[in-house]
């Protein structure tokens, strides 16, 4: 399975097992000894851009409406992972989560719980200028905005939108509102804008914002991704290293996706999310819960679990927090990237939530 299998944990025991009834009432287990503490909550599968590694030009067939979680199926589904399940992070995402019209109350609602989680957006920042304030007020931690180029001819080219001024001013919007440092997340497109992550990284140091380069993963909607076609890790660093002194962080990475670098001593940093050529799956904490109210138990999982049907049956919230168990702790050593059987699947990134 590759490199990320290498740096597993030992299994913990099967269901059934004395030690695994002990623990069923617990944490998000799998059966590799890892314990999802990050939740992924996608809020929606629009979005109003067209990013080409996440969907076609013409848009996608949009979720029908009656099958997208309510805000307060949404709430109710983040209070059993908080409360019963030990998740410490909620991050909303989608499609573009600002186009969900509750999101300041979700927030909110996921503000209110105990213990409270840490709460963070993942967003293209259109709109985020006027809504930062509101945001922040009803408890929103920090913000991760996808910002691929700063040239407005790149952008509408990767895009197809012309809206590189208003992601600008929804970051700078974000900053003024406290949400600092906002951190940015980049992917970097061959022939497209490979040539401007130097320029990326000194607009982020000179207005104080966290950068994050993303490899681009195989999940794009026209399903034409190719690992030789993609820029690794290995090739972005090798780019800011012809203008920038980089250094390996001495902070622990814990589970956090990105390894990061000094950079020119400090104490700005860059980091490298090397999801395809060097992956962390044995130190994943995440678990993701699609618009629609499907449990993911990987970014790259084949099958979900229906939460959304249980609710919609009248499940209480034990019977909901146990599928939830069980959909994780099914959870397979590793995404699979390098292996000749590896099935990209059926969901795009924008239906998945990042």
């Amino acid at each position: 399975m590759g490199d990320y299998a290498r740096t597993m944990p030992a299994p913990i025991p099967a269901p059934g097992a004395p030690e695994a009834r002990a623990q069923g009432r617990g944490a998000l287990r799998d059966r590799h000894g890892r314990v999802a503490t990050d939740l992924r909550v996608s809020l929606t599968d629009r979005c109003n851009l067209r990013c080409a590694y996440c969907m076609p030009e013409a848009g996608l067939p949009w979720l029908p409406k009656p099958t997208l979680l309510t805000d307060d199926e949404v709430s109710r589904l983040v209070g059993i992972a908080v409360r019963d399940l030990g998740v410490r992070e909620v991050r909303f995402t989608g499609g573009e989560p600002l186009l969900r019209p509750g999101l300041t109350e979700i927030v909110r609602h996921a503000a209110a719980l105990d213990p409270r989680p840490e709460i963070s957006l993942t967003t293209n920042a259109i709109g985020l200028d006027r809504l930062a304030e509101a945001l922040v007020g009803a408890g929103l931690d920090r913000v991760n905005v996808s910002l691929d180029t700063l040239d407005a001819g790149t952008f509408k080219e990767l895009a197809k939108r012309d809206r590189l001024e208003a992601t600008l001013r929804g970051i700078e919007g974000a900053a003024a509102a406290g949400l600092a440092p906002v951190k940015i997340n980049t992917v970097l497109m061959r022939g497209v804008n490979d040539a401007e992550a130097p320029a990326l990284l000194r607009f982020a140091i000179e207005h104080g914002y966290e950068l994050r380069f993303i490899e681009q993963m195989p999940l794009d909607a026209a399903g034409v991704w190719r690992r030789d076609e993609m820029v690794t890790a290995a090739e972005i660093l090798e780019s800011l290293r012809a203008e920038f002194d980089l250094a390996p962080d001495p902070a622990h990475r814990g589970s956090a996706p990105a390894e990061t670098w000094l950079v020119d001593g400090g104490p700005a940093k860059v980091g490298v999310i090397g999801s395809v050529t060097r992956p962390f799956c044995g130190d994943c904490d995440r678990t993701r819960l699609t618009a629609d109210g499907q449990v993911r138990n990987c970014l790259f999982a084949r099958g979900e679990t229906d939460l959304r049907g249980l609710l919609r049956e009248g499940a209480s919230d034990a019977e909901v927090a146990d599928r939830w168990r069980e959909a994780m702790w099914g959870k397979l050593p590793g995404h699979g990237i390098d292996d000749p059987s590896f099935l990209q699947p059926a969901r795009p990134m924008s239906a998945i939530g990042g």
